[in-house]
């Protein structure tokens, strides 16, 4: 089998607000709830997953709720996370964003695309950026945002580590991504931003890793992240995928069964959280596709205690 992951699975952040959070990213970003499930190692907390109409792995943003306070920013920490659109859309999301009070920049060159820069009410780091070939769209009906301008789904996301090097061996020899490109932080930073490309390439396949070497590091809390995941198709392949980090002697979950996928969880050595998931079953494994995250869902093993969840959790 050729081992390759297929880009990004779904991003999973931290929430101290879930209301507010899905008013943001259903109102604000126009995504779709796809499924209102629990944290399944923390069944008192939310586990919302946001994506297009047809719940398409790579389109998932993924918050847990939990009662902490602000993240602290800094290294060794997922820093940014984007989402593709249409480059012909630009300009509308940043009049739109601006019209509902988000402070968002000027359409702008993010590391060789077309860009925005925004946060979430918590400070959560986001950016728009031009898909540049057209891609296949999933557009939800009912969203507040016109088919044509819709979120087409994640990446690029940057990461920050302090040192390259360790986070290079294991990006390139075990994760099978290459180097593609550099470019400065910024204007007024020595920091450079290196380039990762997984597969075939593209904004949905690209891990841009800054390294800052006097940054602080990051303290996990809301308007922070606290994994990335990667696609890859199947059961089999994540097999192969474990067997793979245990060759090199990285140490991993080993393979987790989480009702909607399969997952893999590792620290790269910077300390950043990687999952690799799969792309079956799916969130239809437990609902219609019509009815996505209307309802709360409960994996199988958690079913039975069904109703002292419900009683435990806040509405939304």
């Amino acid at each position: 089998m050729d081992l390759k992951l297929g880009g990004f699975h779904h991003l999973t952040a931290i929430t101290a607000d879930a209301p507010g959070n899905l008013a943001f990213y259903t109102k604000v970003l126009g995504l779709r709830l796809v499924k209102k499930t629990v944290n399944q190692d923390d069944t008192s907390a939310y586990h919302l997953f946001y994506g297009d109409g047809a719940a398409t792995p790579g389109s998932d943003i993924t918050f847990f709720d939990w009662p902490v306070g602000p993240a602290r920013r800094g290294t060794h920490s997922i820093v940014r996370t984007g989402f593709r659109v249409d480059g012909n859309s630009l300009g509308w999301w940043r009049d739109h964003l601006r019209g509902l009070g988000v402070n968002t920049g000027d359409v702008t060159d993010l590391g060789g695309r077309q860009g925005l820069i925004f946060e979430d009410p918590e400070g959560q780091r986001l950016s728009l950026v031009d898909n540049g070939a057209r891609a296949e769209a999933h557009p939800w009906e009912r969203s507040a945002v016109p088919a044509e301008h819709q979120i087409l789904g994640l990446g690029p996301i940057t990461i920050s580590v302090r040192d390259l090097a360790p986070t290079d061996m294991v990006l390139t020899r075990v994760m099978h991504m290459k180097k593609v490109r550099d470019y400065p932080q910024s204007a007024i930073s020595s920091n450079q931003v290196h380039v990762y490309e997984m597969g075939d390439g593209g904004p949905h396949a690209e891990l841009h890793v800054v390294v800052e070497p006097d940054a602080p590091t990051a303290r996990e809390g809301a308007g922070g992240v606290h994994h990335v995941a990667f696609r890859t198709p199947d059961n089999d392949s994540l097999r192969l995928w474990a067997e793979r980090v245990r060759d090199f002697r990285i140490g991993s979950s080993g393979e987790v069964e989480r009702y909607y996928f399969r997952s893999l969880y590792f620290r790269e050595p910077n300390g950043i959280l990687f999952e690799i998931a799969t792309d079956v079953p799916g969130f239809t494994a437990d609902e219609p596709l019509e009815t996505l995250g209307e309802h709360l869902s409960l994996p199988p093993f958690l079913e039975g205690r069904r109703q002292s969840i419900e009683d435990n959790l806040k509405p939304l």
